[in-house]
Order: C-alpha cells, then structure tokens, then sequence
C-alpha cells in the first residue's frame, strides 16, 4: 500500500489555510463507575422552522454536518496552550463535549501529553468559529511557527503525529500531503474526503523505527478506517433503541453541551422523539439486525479478538493510532444503556481499563 498522493497540493481558500474534512462517527468503551459519556450516529433532517433548526443544531454539536454524536459527563482537564515554552507547538481544540470524534482527538492529545486549550463550541450559533468557512468540529488551530487550521479528527491525529515523530518538515508542509477531494455519497450528496488521512507521512528510516514490520501499520491503518467505516455507524441505533434511551442520550446531550436553557429544553424533548425515529432508519441503510446490540456486540468483540491475548494493545504494550480511535470513539457512550449492556456482554472491559490508566498515567 502507498499514499494515493506525495505531492504538496494547492491550499483551499478558506479561514487561515482551512483544510476541510468529512466527520466521521464511531463508539465507546466503559467505565461502571463514572456516569456518561456519548456516541456517534448518522442523522436525518432536522424539520423546518426555527425548531427545525434547532433540533439540526444540536445534531451537528453532537458529530458534524452529517451525523449525531451523543455525549456523556466527561472530566476534561483546561489545557491552557499559553503555558506552553516559547517555540513549542501551541494548539487549541475547537469542539463539542459531547462529539466522538472530538474525543478521539483529546485522547490522542492527552496519551501523548500535548497541552492544548479547548473551545467549547454553541451547536446552534457556532459563533466561536465563525472565522472558518469550515463548519465542522473538531477543528484544531497549531502554531507551530506559524498559525495553522487543522480539520477532521483522523487528519488531525495523522498530520500531528507525523509532526511529532520527524521535525524535517514543517507542519504546514505535512498538512499538505492530506489534500481534499470532492467525493459523492451514496445518497447523491457531494462531501470532502481526504486522501491519506491513515498515513503517517515518514521516510524510510522512520517508518521502520515506528513500524518494524510492515504489517503493524497496515493493521493499524485497516482498524483506524474500521472504526470511521463502521464502528461508528452502530452506536446511533443503539443509544437511541427506545424512547427511554433516546431521552436519556439526549439529556446528557443538553446537559453537557453549550446549550442555552430553552435551546435546551426544546433540543433534548424534540430531538430524542426525532433520533428515536432516525435510528430505525439507520438501522434498515446499514442493514443491522432486529436487535442491534448484537451488532454492537460483535463488533467489539471483533475488536479485542484483533488485539488479542497476548498484547495489552494493539499497538503491544502502549497504545497505536487505532488503539487510541476506538477508546476515543467507544467511551463517549459511557453512563448510557447500551454501553453497560456492551460492558457486561463483551470482552472490552480489560483493555478499556488499561487504556483510561495509560492515558491518565500520560496526560498533561
């Protein structure tokens, strides 16, 4: 396998050499002992009007501009990028608490100690990225010499931890290998994807001091995509099951988001009866069964059976790239229904467990 480009392509125009990327959503892991996190899920159209708008808002707080993503109480530290030593990389994550693939990036952040600040982002307003033309989150501006904005969670991880390992390129130039293109969904609908955006762009030498065997990073890059292709589209037909469920994902949506109090009110009662109806439509487009825990089930497990016995990560005794998108995807369910149930019906629990210490051991 090689990247489809390594050629620099031209900067789109947008805010501050904007680079846009599609989201993409994916699920969680489990902790019984700390109430809720959240979940990704594809989503319909809002209804018209002003509330129409709203319940639409609250979709996009909750995954991007095509899906939901649920989230559940999270402790999140304040990095503070300003406390960062002159020369060194500052960045600062715009999101919402509540999306998956911005977790995915804070785990990435935090297991690798990078100090960053955060932006919470209103779903409904989204003032405080009005200087980009991209409307998505997470968003992530690194100044690294220079100021750059950075797009999509698996783009981010890719080009930072490039970065991170060989400091020939500027970070700038590394952005440039993971160019835009203009694709069409099965709906007919045009979207940005990104070419490359499971690579790490390294020479010979680092790529062989990374990845000793060629075989690791292709595992790694098929259960990144795994977990955006796939994963991701099973935690919306599962959080919102039932109207019980719905409701319960939605309050933790309100609750732990920028909402104002009528925003909020109106987004957590209209949009989980909106959701609950969605997720049997997204359940018939990705073909899941009646019961769509056992598809969650079977996914997790197929999970930690591609880990294996003997490694405590995929990535051997510390966590790789793919290691770090399933958790960070996995535990925005957390508090909910269906992730005790995936809890008590899997084998996650194990490595879920050592991913929280490892992470916490190594946070900022």
């Amino acid at each position: 396998e090689r990247p489809l480009s390594a050629r620099p392509q031209p900067k789109m125009a947008g805010a501050g050499r904007a680079w846009r990327v599609g989201a993409l959503l994916l699920p969680s892991a489990w902790r019984l002992r700390a109430p809720g996190r959240a979940f990704g899920a594809a989503a319909g159209r809002g209804g018209s009007g002003s509330g129409g708008r709203l319940v639409l808002g609250a979709a996009f707080a909750l995954g991007g501009s095509a899906g939901l993503c649920l989230a559940a109480r999270q402790r999140l530290r304040e990095h503070s990028a300003a406390e960062l030593p002159a020369g060194s990389l500052q960045l600062t994550l715009y999101q919402y608490k509540t999306c998956p693939f911005c977790s995915k990036v804070r785990a990435f952040l935090d297991y690798h100690g990078l100090p960053y600040e955060i932006v919470e982002v209103n779903p409904i307003m989204r003032k405080e990225i009005k200087f980009s033309s991209y409307r998505k989150v997470p968003i992530l501006l690194a100044n690294a010499g220079s100021p750059l904005q950075l797009n999509d969670s698996s783009v981010i991880i890719s080009a930072i931890k490039t970065y991170l390992i060989s400091r020939r390129n500027s970070l700038e130039e590394i952005v440039s290998f993971y160019p835009p293109v203009k694709t069409l969904t099965e709906q007919g609908k045009e979207v940005l994807e990104y070419e490359n955006k499971y690579w790490l762009m390294l020479d010979e030498k680092e790529t062989k001091r990374v990845y000793p065997v060629k075989e690791v990073r292709v595992e790694e890059m098929k259960w990144r995509k795994w977990a955006d292709d796939w994963l991701v589209h099973l935690i919306s037909p599962n959080v919102y099951r039932t109207p019980k469920e719905a409701l319960a994902s939605f309050d933790y949506i309100v609750r732990e988001g920028k909402f104002g109090t009528l925003e909020g009110l109106f987004a957590k009662y209209v949009g989980a009866v909106a959701m609950f109806f969605v997720s049997k439509r997204l359940k018939k487009r990705h073909q899941l069964r009646d019961d769509v825990r056992e598809d969650l089930y079977e996914a997790v497990n197929q999970w930690v059976k591609a880990v294996g016995k003997n490694r405590l990560f995929m990535g051997g005794n510390q966590p790789n790239l793919a290691d770090l998108a399933v958790y960070g995807v996995l535990r925005v369910m957390e508090g909910l229904e269906a992730f005790d149930d995936m809890m008590v019906h899997t084998n996650i629990q194990p490595w879920y467990q050592r991913m929280e210490e490892v992470i916490e051991k190594n946070g900022v």
